[in-house]
């Protein structure tokens, strides 16, 4: 009776111990999953950005200036100009052929337009550098929580190995137990005959 109590304490830690392992596999996979939640979020919802009152102009005339708006605005204007200029009375006309003061408005419009989307664009490849740096330590994180995860699996690999030859230690005492037990029955029982 004794001799099958402590077997019986034997099979009750195998057990413990397998559900032990579970238990941190689990652990590891929600504290994984809890740092993994916050990345997602500082991702889908980024610090508002601080615009200069400079900075915001020069969004807004970069959209306008590169919307198809702003072309066919700007064309119209254009036509309605050279036509004013070309079918009215020579004494009428305030820009005559060859347009020289709408060639020196387009020239101003595109000097002060040029360096305004110039600071839009700067500003832009600034943010997509950001951009491409958080991809880059996403990236890498990534990479260091699947080295950290294969270690964790590593070493839940080798304690399971190893619980397993101690169980399987364990296991080959019994057989030879019951073995020898058989065979003390065996000669006790042909010893009675």
């Amino acid at each position: 009776m004794a001799h099958n109590k402590v077997k019986n304490a034997e099979i009750l830690k195998m057990i413990e111990q397998s559900d032990a392992h579970s238990r941190k596999l689990q652990e590891i996979v929600k504290k994984t999953m809890d740092e993994e939640q916050l990345i997602v979020d500082n991702l889908a919802h980024p610090p508002k950005e601080v615009l200069s009152r400079g900075q915001q102009i020069s969004d807004k005339v970069a959209r306008f200036g590169g919307s198809w708006k702003f072309i066919i605005m700007f064309t119209i204007i254009l036509a309605v100009w050279i036509l004013i200029n070309t079918l009215t009375d020579k004494k009428d006309q305030f820009d005559p052929y060859p347009f020289i003061l709408m060639n020196l408005l387009l020239s101003c419009v595109a000097a002060l337009q040029a360096p305004v989307i110039m600071m839009s664009q700067n500003r832009q490849e600034e943010k997509d550098r950001q951009r491409g740096e958080n991809d880059y330590l996403v990236n890498l994180k990534a990479e260091l929580e699947i080295r950290s995860l294969h270690e964790k699996l590593d070493i839940l690999l080798e304690e399971q190995i190893k619980e397993l030859l101690e169980a399987q230690v364990a296991q080959v005492k019994l057989l030879k137990e019951l073995s020898t037990r058989m065979d003390q029955l065996e000669k006790k029982k042909s010893g009675d005959n």
